[in-house]
Parts: structure tokens; C-alpha cells; sequence
């Protein structure tokens, strides 16, 4: 008789495999975790603090220094006119920015207005661009129902400025290949606001030359 032909010891290994396999339940996936994104660290440029009235000379640009020599120059200037005498009333008006950029001209004239005040020798009243915010407080008071008579501020009470300050800025700007010059001049005036005449009247000159 004939001995049963056993089959390559290959094929046992894999059908005995696929049994163990197949008996054995499989785990369930589980969902995926959304990955964590790492912190981003960066590391700042060094920065210090400095003199805010050392001279400032990054650009040929209007700058910090430029505003506080014409606050200085235009407020002894007129802390020297004897119109100032009685602390009158002043407010202020506009000053016109005709240069070729962009100039903060509202911040000058709140330098200005700063040592103004506090040499005592004026008082200010609401501008025009302060007005509104003034107008809206006196409504508030007196229509909202909700303040005491005793305590309102009441309508029609408020002082008139004797005097009005205007001015304007400008720039002249030359270029050659290595030279920049860059001249302001600023013109400040005071008006009588009743009259219309000008009471006082000042400028101050500036240049700046860079080389390459």
C-alpha cells in the first residue's frame, strides 16, 4: 500500500496559522488622537528703554524731537506775550499738515496745550473735535431723567474761548544721490476769535541732512 502524501511543510504552517488567526477576535481600532501642535517659542529682540528727550536721529522723518522743539519754542514764545495776561480762555483749532507725510499734527498741539496749562497762565476750553463729547454729557445730565436737579450741570453755561490757536506745517525735500535735506517750518498763530485779528504769531524752523 501506498503512505498518504503529506503536503510541504510550508502549507501546514500557513493553514495552522490562519486557524490560530481566525479563532481570535480582533480589538476594535481606536479613533485616531488629533496630534498636539507644539508651543512656538520666539525670541524677542532685545529692547531697552531711553531718554525721551534724548535727541532721536533714526530718520530724516519728522520725529520726537522735531515735536518737542516746536512745543518748546511756540510755548515760551507766547508765555512771553503780555495777551496772556488775566488767564484768558484759549482753544484749539486746527493746524494744517502740508508736507509730504504723514505728521500727527493733533499730538503737537496737545504738547503745547500741556505746558500751557501748567504754567497757570491760561485756561483752555473745549475744541471743535472736543466739543461733541461735552454736548453729550450736558444732554445726559439734563434729559436722561436720572441726576438730581441740585447736581446738574446745567445747559448754556459754558465759557467761551477769548482766543484760538491754527497753524500749519511744512516741508521742503531735496534728494541727490547721496544727500537728503529735509526743511519743516512750523507757523503758529492766535486769534482773537471775536475780532478776527491776530494777537500773536511764531514759527519754528527745522532741518535735517542725511548722507549716505
Amino acid at each position: 500500500m501506498k503512505s498518504p502524501i503529506c503536503p510541504p511543510l510550508s502549507a501546514c504552517i500557513v493553514a495552522l496559522s490562519t486557524v490560530f488567526l481566525g479563532g481570535c477576535p480582533t480589538q476594535p481600532s481606536l479613533p485616531s488622537q488629533p496630534e498636539l501642535s507644539q508651543p512656538t517659542v520666539r525670541f524677542a529682540r532685545q529692547t531697552s528703554y531711553g531718554d525721551s528727550k534724548s535727541v532721536e536721529t533714526v530718520t530724516n522723518e519728522f520725529g520726537s524731537t522735531d515735536l518737542q522743539m516746536i512745543a518748546e519754542k511756540m510755548v515760551g514764545s507766547l508765555l512771553e506775550n503780555p495777551v496772556l495776561t488775566g488767564r484768558p480762555t484759549l482753544t484749539l483749532s486746527q493746524v494744517r499738515n502740508k508736507t509730504s507725510e504723514y505728521i500727527d499734527t493733533k499730538s503737537i498741539m496737545n504738547s503745547i496745550q500741556t505746558q500751557l496749562v501748567k504754567s497757570g497762565k491760561v485756561r483752555f476750553v473745549r475744541s471743535i473735535d472736543e466739543m461733541q463729547a461735552g454736548v453729550d454729557e450736558l444732554q445726559r445730565q439734563n434729559q436722561s431723567g436720572l441726576y438730581k436737579n441740585a447736581g446738574k450741570a446745567k445747559m448754556g453755561n459754558m465759557t467761551a474761548a477769548k482766543y484760538s490757536l491754527e497753524g500749519e506745517i511744512v516741508s521742503i525735500v531735496k534728494q541727490t544721490v547721496g544727500t537728503k535735506d529735509v526743511f519743516y517750518k512750523m507757523t503758529l498763530k492766535m486769534y482773537e476769535v471775536e475780532g478776527g485779528s491776530i494777537e500773536w504769531q511764531d514759527e519754528k524752523e527745522i532741518r535735517k541732512t542725511t548722507k549716505r
